[in-house]
């Protein structure tokens, strides 16, 4: 269930926070891949983009960061402006990051654990994004395992996404996901998307063909008080998905120059989203950006639909 109202140390837009008590669909969009994932300007013109392909669908969009120490849900054009031309000179924030960000007074771009934090506590259901962290390969020596897992373990969230980030080991991740509890619902599909490609050959826990159907399934888990987020995996559209073996000879190419720099911890997704861009001439970059807005569309919704269950 969604708090009563938000957390009065969330700093939100006064016509947010209207919305919200009205029962208006919103939709929480990460900043991390404004200031980590995406290069400038193409991170801000994304970021605005779907923001406002969310209005056209019937729902509200609602950016989160953490700007000057304030944890922030609906971030202006202006914040969005000024956390893409920064770039990686932001923090990177997940949920051990946050009292750092919030006593230190600095900026912070969330992830996807500190966004779905920050969206709960602002009583906002359903997140758009475009893959989740997870479990990085060869975890089983570096232990490195994204908190996005845990989070989606205990933070009742609905995350629209394209699945795992392709650099990831993802039977492992769907391994923990399943130890968490977390359902993992295809949306129109039976495999969990590749991220850049449409299919793993990985089942989904339940195949879901209507916005309707992931709603009930919302209301259902936490109406009956069963903590914990939802993941919707949704495939890139066909006409924007990637050959599977060029993005996989991209990622191969890139973890070996990882390991050689000794990139690790939290500099290790952004380094090999970028190297991946580089190695595909690009392309990845612009299914990144179409997939996330195929997610930001299914999310507004979803959001539209568990708002109208509320209802009945």
């Amino acid at each position: 269930m969604m708090p009563a109202s938000p957390h009065p140390m969330i700093a939100m837009p006064a016509a947010l926070r209207e919305a919200l008590a009205d029962g208006a669909p919103v939709v929480a969009l990460e900043s991390t891949i404004i200031s980590h994932g995406m290069p400038y300007p193409q991170n801000v013109e994304t970021a605005l983009s779907v923001e406002a392909l969310i209005r056209d669908q019937g729902a509200i969009p609602a950016t989160v960061a953490v700007m000057g120490g304030r944890p922030t849900v609906g971030l202006s054009s202006a914040e969005i402006q000024h956390l893409g031309q920064k770039g990686r000179g932001v923090i990177k924030v997940s949920r051990r990051d946050l009292p750092r960000c919030m006593a230190g007074g600095l900026d912070g771009a969330t992830t996807v654990a500190s966004t779905m934090i920050l969206a709960a506590r602002a009583g906002v259901a359903v997140f758009a994004t475009g893959g989740i962290g997870g479990v990085h390969r060869g975890a089983e020596d570096s232990f490195d395992v994204s908190a996005d897992l845990e989070e989606l373990g205990q933070t009742n969230v609905a995350v629209v996404c394209a699945g795992a980030k392709a650099i990831l080991d993802l039977p492992k991740t769907l391994e923990v996901l399943e130890t968490k509890g977390v359902p993992v619902l295809g949306y129109q599909t039976d495999e969990l998307p590749g991220f850049y490609t449409r299919t793993t050959g990985l089942p989904v826990d339940q195949r879901l063909d209507s916005p309707e159907a992931i709603a009930a399934q919302m209301r259902a888990k936490w109406d009956f008080g069963l903590q914990g987020g939802l993941l919707i995996a949704n495939p890139v559209p066909q006409a924007h998905a990637m050959p599977a073996d060029a993005i996989d000879a991209a990622i191969e190419q890139a973890l070996k120059e990882m390991d050689a720099q000794g990139v690790g911890g939290k500099l290790a997704t952004p380094f090999l989203l970028a190297r991946v861009a580089e190695l595909t001439g690009g392309d990845s970059l612009a299914t990144n950006i179409k997939l996330v807005e195929n997610n930001a569309r299914l999310a507004a919704a979803i959001a539209i639909a568990y708002n109208k269950s509320a209802e009945r």
